[in-house]
C-alpha cells in the first residue's frame, strides 16, 4: 500500500501563485507516475499533470504554460508549482500515484481545497 498526503492548498485572488505538495510513504517501489488531478463542484475529476520516475511530464492543455509539476525520488515527493491562477481553476486538488503499466491512478491522497477568488 501507498499513502499520500498532501498540502499546500488555500485561497488566492486570481493572478496568484499557490504550490501544492505531496508525500509519499509505504510501498515507494511499487509507484512509477505520480501526479495530480482536481475536481470541481459538479463536474469530474479531471488530470492536471503527471511526472514519471525519469522526469517525463505530460499536462493538461488547461494548465500548460502556467502550472508546473517535479518531484523529488530520494524524498518520495511530487509537487505542483500553480502560477497565473484563473477562478476557473478552483476545485480539490488530488495527489495521484500509478502502478506500473496502468494507465489509472492506483493510489490517491485525500486532497486539498484550491479556491480562486476574481
Amino acid at each position: 500500500q501507498v499513502q499520500l498526503a498532501e498540502s499546500g492548498g488555500g485561497l488566492v485572488q486570481a493572478g496568484g501563485s499557490l504550490r501544492l505538495s505531496c508525500a509519499a510513504s509505504g510501498s515507494i517501489f511499487s509507484i512509477n507516475r505520480m501526479g495530480w488531478y482536481r475536481q470541481a463542484p459538479g463536474k469530474q475529476r479531471e488530470l492536471v499533470a503527471t511526472i514519471s520516475r525519469a522526469g517525463t511530464t505530460n499536462y493538461a492543455d488547461s494548465v500548460k504554460g502556467r502550472f508546473a509539476i517535479s518531484r523529488d525520488n530520494a524524498k518520495n515527493t511530487v509537487a505542483l508549482q500553480m502560477n497565473s491562477l484563473k477562478p476557473e481553476d478552483t476545485a480539490v486538488y488530488y495527489c495521484a500515484a500509478f502502478r506500473p503499466n496502468y494507465a489509472t491512478p492506483g493510489y490517491w491522497g485525500q486532497g486539498t481545497q484550491v479556491t480562486v477568488s476574481s
